[in-house]
C-alpha cells in the first residue's frame, strides 16, 4: 500500500495574505570537529571484531556522499573510547554541557541578527531528540541567554528530523494567537542535536545483532535557531526579514510508523531507518506540495499557478537517496536543492537542527528564487512543509524595486 494521509482526506488549510509572520534572525552553530568516513572505520576496528554486518555498514559508510560530519569531539574523545558504550545518564550529562553551549551560541547568532532586546522575547519553542531531561535543555538555555522568567517555553519531543520545521510551525501558530490578542510575539525557535557520541551504542548493536544499521553513517551535531515575529510593536529599526512565512502543512503518512524512529535505550537512542524511507518520502512530497499551494491564494495569478521548479527548496538532507528522490519526483535540479546538498556533504544529517542550517545556508548562496519550499520528514513518518518568501532589501524604508 502506498502511504497516504492518516484518516483519508482532511479539510484544507487556507492562508490569507497578511499573516505578517517573519523570520528576523537566523543562525546555525556547528561544533569545531569534522569527522570523515575513515573515522568511523578507525573507531569500529578499535573496539569490534570483523563481521559481515560491520563490513557491510563500513562499505555503505564510504559511499553516503558525506565528506565530513560535524562533531563535538574527534574519534579520540574519552566518551567514545571507554571500555563500554556511554550510558544514557552519561550522554545526558554530556548534552547538558555541550548541547546547551551549542544552543546558546546558535541563539545568540539569531538574536544578534534580529537586533532586538532579549527582554522582548515572549516565547521559546525548542526541540531535540538526543536528550530527555526534566527540566529540559531549553530551561538552561533561557537562563544562559538571560531571558525573562515569564517567557513562555514549549519543548517538543518525539518528532526527530522534522523537529526544526515543526518548531517553526508551532512558533507561527503561537505568534498568530498573540496577533489575535493584539499582543506582540517574538518567538525564539531552537533545535539542537548531539548525535556523534552515540556511535559506540550503534556499533554495539551492529556487532551484537549482526544487522545493517546505517544511522551510524549519517548523523552529526548542530544547533540552529531563529527569531520569529508577528510584527506587532516593532519599535526599533528591524532588518529586512530573512524569510516571510506564507503557509505550512503537517501530515502523517499512513502505514509508516515502523519505518523511521529513534527509540530510547539504556545506551542512548537507537535509530530505526528502513529501506522504504526514501521512496515513501519522495512519493509524499508532490501531493503535499499541491495541497499547500492551493491553501495560499497569493501564490496564484490569473495567468498561471506556480510549479515546483519556480521555488528554491530547503529540503532536510536525511540521506543522499532522499535528496535525489525528491529531486526526481519534483523535476528539480541540483541548483534548486543546492543548500541541502551543501549541508549534507560538508556537515551530515544533524536531525532536527539541520533544516534551519539549510535555510541559513540558502540565504547565503546568492539572490536565488523569491519563494522557498522548506520540507522535512520525521518519525511517524510525519511530513512538515512550509512555503517562505524572501523579501527584497529595503532602502530608507522603501522596497528596492520601488526606487530603482
Amino acid at each position: 500500500m502506498s502511504p497516504t494521509a492518516v484518516n483519508g482526506p482532511t479539510t484544507h488549510d487556507h492562508f490569507e495574505s497578511g499573516l505578517n509572520l517573519s523570520v528576523l534572525g537566523l543562525g546555525a552553530e556547528y561544533p569545531p570537529f569534522r569527522v570523515g568516513p575513515e573515522c568511523l572505520e578507525t573507531l569500529a576496528n578499535r573496539f569490534y571484531p570483523p563481521s559481515t554486518a560491520l563490513k557491510k555498514v563500513l562499505s555503505i559508510n564510504r559511499y553516503t556522499g558525506i565528506g565530513t560530519r560535524a562533531a563535538v569531539g574527534d574519534i579520540d574523545h574519552p566518551l567514545v573510547n571507554q571500555p563500554t558504550a556511554p550510558s544514557i545518564t552519561e550522554l545526558n550529562d554530556f548534552f547538558r554541557e555541550e548541547g546547551v553551549d551549542l544552543s546558546v551560541r546558535a541563539c545568540k547568532k539569531a538574536i544578534e541578527e534580529w537586533g532586538g532586546n532579549v527582554d522582548e522575547i515572549t516565547h521559546v519553542v525548542s526541540t531535540t531528540c538526543t536528550n530527555s531531561a526534566n527540566p529540559g535543555f531549553d530551561h538552561y538555555v533561557t537562563k544562559e541567554l538571560g531571558l525573562q522568567a515569564s517567557v513562555e517555553k514549549i519543548l517538543l519531543h518525539g518528532i526527530g528530523c522534522s523537529g526544526g520545521l515543526a518548531a517553526i510551525r508551532a512558533a507561527a501558530n503561537l505568534a498568530l494567537g498573540s496577533s489575535f490578542r493584539k499582543k506582540p510575539a517574538r518567538v525564539l525557535v531552537l533545535a539542537c542535536e548531539v548525535s556523534s557520541v552515540m556511535v559506540r551504542s550503534e556499533l554495539d548493536s551492529i556487532d551484537k545483532e549482526q544487522k545493517t544499521r546505517i544511522g551510524v553513517c549519517l548523523f552529526s551535531d548542530c544547533a540552529s535557531a531563529c527569531v520569529l515575529s508577528n510584527g506587532i510593536g516593532e519599535e526599533h529599526d528591524i532588518p529586512t526579514p530573512v524569510y516571510e512565512i506564507l503557509g505550512w502543512k503537517h501530515e502523517i503518512l499512513e502505514d509508516t510508523d515502523k519505518d523511521l524512529g529513534f527509540d530510547v535505550d539504556p545506551f542512548g537512542w537507537k535509530v530505526v531507518l528502513t529501506p522504504r524511507v526514501p521512496a515513501v518520502a519522495a512519493a509524499a512530497v508532490s501531493p503535499a506540495f499541491q495541497d499547500l499551494l492551493e491553501s495560499i491564494p497569493a501564490l496564484h495569478t490569473n495567468r498561471s499557478s506556480p510549479v515546483a521548479s519556480d521555488f528554491d527548496w530547503a529540503l532536510h538532507p536525511g540521506g543522499s537517496t532522499i535528496i535525489t528522490g525528491v529531486e526526481q519526483a519534483m523535476n528539480l535540479t541540483v541548483d534548486h536543492l543546492r543548500a541541502s546538498y551543501e549541508i549534507y556533504v560538508n556537515c551530515g544529517n544533524s536531525s532536527s537542527a539541520t533544516i534551519m542550517a539549510v535555510m541559513d545556508q540558502l540565504r547565503n548562496m546568492g539572490e536565488g528564487r523569491e519563494h522557498v519550499v522548506a520540507c522535512a520528514f520525521g518519525p511517524g513518518i510525519s511530513l512538515e512543509m512550509m512555503i517562505l518568501r524572501r523579501p527584497k532589501p529595503t532602502i530608507d524604508g522603501l522596497l528596492s524595486e520601488e526606487v530603482d
